[in-house]
């Protein structure tokens, strides 16, 4: 244990003499979650409204109030119809409400007849999609005659796509970094040719191996703690889980990456190449089928398929259940016992190949 030890304490100082590391291990993290927790929104904000309405009566001026008054809304006064197509086309507004001529005696007598018609630039499906539910709210206005069913939205009632990113934020952050780290971590020393002499010293390849995944396990706790206060207290996320559960996970997950790391170590013989395999070649899948972005209920059945075998997707699974809905821990032993699984394979075949490879 003391060999061990001191095997760890190497790389911790070989680690901490290395600022460009602790850069991308402890910085970059911090970046990429707040740049995506920020930036990466499908919220609609600050939709421009214009209004035409042939008699500007009571009702009509209530109506646009409440929609003035909306943050969602910014009212760019009214025009005459004639010029909804020029409004639309040269930007000046997303959308336009029309309100019927006979609008006061449709909101009285609810004859069903459409009182308000919604025109809207659909160049941004999104956008349009999500104004038109904020107008319909808006400017139902709680009569009997537009009557609208009631909605709850649970767990996330402001819709902010903050709540749904974080989660996978967390996945691919701890995924790249910890695989990348670990793999070139081992690979330098077997470009530099030191690794041999490592070998030959009285502790066991075996120890050696995980000495050197230590310091990037507990550089990884630093970056746990440090993405969950962000994701709390700048993104606003509800934690309203069991945070030891959501610990807990998150330690098997990073567990899990650094064994994928050494899985890469085992199969690039450079650096580079082991940027490139841990950098872009699990970026994309992490992006694109770990549910991350795109829901993995939409994709076609073989992808759905595919997205099993990532991890990614079933730490996201785990973390939005928790953090967001407030699920205890008994509602994510599925996701959890395939993370374990796929831990205790990734750690057998990689020492496997990696004992393989030094004989």
């Amino acid at each position: 244990m003391k060999r061990f030890l001191s095997f760890v304490k190497k790389e911790s100082l070989h680690i901490l003499r290395d600022k460009r590391t602790l850069l991308v291990v402890l910085i970059i993290p911090v970046v990429l979650m707040l740049l995506f927790g920020f930036a990466m929104t499908t919220e609609v904000n600050n939709v421009d409204v214009a209004v035409v309405a042939p008699h500007r009566t009571d009702a009509v001026r209530s109506a646009v109030e409440r929609m003035s008054a909306n943050p969602y809304f910014t009212f760019k006064g009214y025009i005459d119809g004639r010029r909804i197509d020029d409004m639309l086309r040269c930007g000046k507004a997303d959308a336009v409400v029309v309100f019927a001529d006979d609008y006061d005696r449709i909101m009285v007598t609810g004859t069903g007849e459409p009182g308000v018609q919604l025109v809207f630039d659909a160049s941004d499906p999104n956008a349009a999609t999500a104004g038109a539910a904020y107008l319909q709210n808006v400017l139902s206005g709680g009569s009997a005659a537009n009557a609208m069913p009631e909605t709850r939205l649970l767990y996330n009632p402001q819709m902010k796509s903050s709540y749904n990113f974080v989660p996978g934020i967390m996945g691919m952050i701890f995924m790249l970094i910890c695989a990348m780290m670990t793999s070139v971590s081992i690979v330098r020393e077997k470009e530099s040719g030191s690794m041999e002499v490592l070998l030959v010293s009285p502790v066991r390849p075996i120890n050696i191996v995980m000495a050197k995944m230590v310091p990037y396990l507990l550089l990884s706790c630093i970056n746990l703690a440090t993405i969950l206060l962000l994701a709390r207290f700048a993104l606003g996320m509800p934690m309203s889980g069991n945070l030891t559960a959501i610990i807990g996970v998150s330690l098997l997950y990073l567990v899990l990456a650094l064994a994928f790391g050494l899985l890469i170590s085992t199969v690039a013989d450079r650096q580079s190449t082991a940027v490139i395999i841990s950098g872009m070649l699990l970026l994309f899948p992490i992006i694109m089928l770990s549910g991350m972005a795109f829901p993995v209920e939409n994709m076609p059945g073989i992808l759905q398929a595919v997205s099993c075998i990532i991890p990614t997707r079933w730490y996201i699974t785990a973390m939005r259940k928790l953090m967001i809905e407030g699920v205890p821990f008994a509602y994510i032993i599925r996701e959890t016992c395939i993370l374990a699984a796929m831990t205790l394979v990734l750690i057998a075949v990689s020492l496997k190949k990696f004992n393989d490879k030094l004989e």
